[in-house]
C-alpha cells in the first residue's frame, strides 16, 4: 500500500514528466538476460532437457509510427500540465513555440526557469483553492446524509458493517491488515488493495491522520466509508495520482490487528539502562623529566 502513508514528497512538473517517460525508455533498453544458471538451481535430467521443446520466440512489438509516438509524448506532457492545474490559461501558440525552440537546442536561461516555476505555482495554487472549496461544499452536504458521523477533527465516516463487537480496537502501536479502495469526489479511483492483488498491512501510526483516527475506532471485520478532508489527508503534498488539496473517500475493511511484541521487564530494563560509554577524563600528561646537570 502506498497512498495512505503519512508523508509524500511533492514532485515538480518536470520530474513527474520524466518519471512518466522513463518506463518507455527503459522498455527499449532492457539489459541482456543472464544466461548462466543460478547457483542453487536443481539438477536437471540431461535426456529430458535435450528432448524438451524450445520455448516459443517472443512476439516482436508492433511497429509504431513516429507520428503516433510523437503524439503520445505530447499527450503525456499535456496530462502532466493538466494535473498541475495548468489546463487553463496556457497560450498554446507560445507553448508550441517554446517546444520548437527547445527541440532546436535553444539554451534555457534563468528567467525561463523562473517564468515556468511561477506559472506552475500559480496553477497549483488555483487548483488547490478549487479543490478545497469543492471538498468543503461536499462535506457540508454529506454531514446530513443518513448514517454519516462527523468528528471534531472534520473527519466523516459511515459504518457499513460493525465488525466483531467483542474484539478490541487497535492502538497506535498496532499493525493492521485491511482491504481498501480510494477515490476522489468525482468518482475517480486512485488506489485499491485489489489493484495490488493483496490486502495491505501497515502500522497504525504510519498512515495519514484521517486513517489513524478511523482505525482507532474500528473493530476487526468492520467496514467503514471514510470522508477525509484535505488537512487530514495529503493536502498540498499529494502523490502524483491525487490532485493537491483533494478530499479523499476511502472504503476500508479492517481484517486483522496484530499487537506490537511485548518486551519483558528484564529486556526493557536492560534497554533503558543502556548507555554509550562515557568519555573519561583526559589522561594526565606525564610529568616533565627534571633537567640533568652536565658533569
Amino acid at each position: 500500500m502506498t497512498l495512505c502513508i503519512a508523508q509524500w514528497s511533492p514532485r515538480s512538473l518536470m520530474v513527474a514528466t520524466l518519471v512518466a517517460l522513463a518506463p518507455l525508455a527503459m522498455a527499449q533498453n532492457k539489459p541482456p538476460a543472464d544466461s548462466a544458471p543460478a547457483a542453487n538451481a536443481p539438477p536437471t535430467n540431461a535426456s529430458a532437457s535435450a528432448n524438451a521443446a524450445a520455448p516459443a520466440a517472443a512476439t516482436a512489438p508492433a511497429t509504431v509510427s513516429n507520428e503516433d509516438s510523437s503524439y503520445s509524448v505530447g499527450l503525456v506532457f499535456g496530462n502532466q500540465l493538466h494535473s498541475a492545474g495548468l489546463g487553463q490559461g496556457l497560450s498554446m501558440d507560445a507553448l508550441v513555440r517554446g517546444l520548437k525552440d527547445g527541440l532546436a537546442g535553444k539554451v534555457l536561461g534563468p528567467e525561463d526557469k523562473d517564468h515556468a516555476m511561477q506559472l506552475v505555482r500559480t496553477g497549483r495554487d488555483a487548483l488547490v483553492a478549487r479543490n478545497h472549496a469543492a471538498g468543503k461544499e461536499y462535506l457540508e452536504k454529506n454531514s446530513s446524509a443518513p448514517g454519516v458521523t462527523s468528528t471534531a477533527s472534520g473527519l466523516q465516516y459511515q459504518v457499513i458493517e460493525l465488525g466483531d463487537a467483542k474484539a478490541a480496537t487497535p492502538v497506535p502501536t498496532d499493525r493492521v491488515t485491511v482491504h481498501y479502495r480510494g477515490r476522489l469526489i468525482d468518482g475517480t479511483e486512485f488506489d485499491s488493495s485489489d489493484a495490488h492483488a493483496q490486502a495491505a498491512s501497515f502500522n497504525v501510526s504510519s498512515v495519514i491522520k484521517g486513517w489513524r483516527e478511523a482505525l482507532l475506532m474500528m473493530k476487526p471485520g468492520a467496514k467503514w466509508r471514510l470522508f477525509i478532508p484535505p488537512e487530514l489527508g495529503y493536502d498540498l503534498n499529494s502523490p502524483p495520482t491525487i490532485p493537491p488539496g483533494s478530499l479523499l473517500i476511502f472504503d476500508v475493511e479492517l481484517l486483522k490487528i496484530e499487537s506490537a511484541p511485548v518486551m519483558s521487564p528484564e529486556a526493557a530494563k536492560s534497554r533503558k539502562g543502556a548507555r554509550p560509554p562515557a568519555a573519561g577524563p583526559p589522561a594526565a600528561k606525564p610529568a616533565a623529566k627534571p633537567a640533568t646537570s652536565a658533569n
